[in-house]
């Protein structure tokens, strides 16, 4: 082997190693800003019912015709979920709304609720196979919750108190209001509070 060959080889190995050094470097500097950056929890709008207050009973009725209160002591816990026909991220949440019914189904109960006549929602309700939820028209329970935004997500557990709530426009959106309801506070960005000042050591 010439020494210019020789020579060349060398220095690619010594090239990939030092960019073997660079991707482990860059990949422990993306670990740390990972851990730092706090997650993007619900939006919530202190309007309607405070998070820690009884939920107001509103009758409604269902898709199929059936009474059904919203409010109050259940089985199960409520997600309620506003949505509109009309409404872009409303329809891509939706998948993600049905896989939260099907993991939580065990204690969770998921709402969707709209208001408008019926007729402007059934073409909505067929095309994305609605049927498996409870569907509910009623202009009361929007205004109820002073709904002003949309996709919009109420969190009620089985006693009737909101636990949870918060302008949704993501999955991770969606699952802090679950994160909030199991460490027990109103929103994912109070717990990361909480743990920062655990954190900081108290001044003698």
């Amino acid at each position: 082997m010439s020494d210019p060959l020789m020579i060349s080889v060398v220095a690619l190995w010594v090239l990939v190693l030092a960019l073997g050094v660079c991707v482990l470097a860059l990949s422990r500097q993306i670990g740390i800003l990972y851990e730092r950056v706090a997650p993007m929890g619900a939006l919530m709008m202190d309007n309607g019912p405070k998070v820690g207050e009884p939920a107001p009973v509103v009758e409604v009725t269902d898709w199929n015709g059936r009474a059904l209160s919203v409010g109050g002591p259940v089985a199960r816990s409520t997600l309620v979920f506003f949505l509109s026909p009309t409404c872009p991220v409303c329809k891509k949440l939706l998948p993600i709304i049905r896989s939260v019914q099907a993991r939580e189904g065990r204690w969770l109960n998921v709402v969707l609720a709209s208001d408008g006549d019926r007729t402007e929602h059934a073409e909505f309700h067929a095309k994305h196979r609605l049927g498996e939820f409870t569907y509910v028209l009623s202009q009361p329970l929007g205004m109820t919750y002073r709904i002003a935004k949309l996709p919009y997500c109420v969190l009620l557990d089985a006693g009737g108190t909101v636990r949870a709530k918060g302008l949704v426009n993501s999955r991770e959106q969606v699952e802090s209001l679950l994160s909030a309801y199991e460490h027990g506070v109103a929103s994912v960005q109070e717990h990361i509070d909480r743990r920062v000042i655990d954190a900081v050591p108290e001044r003698g």
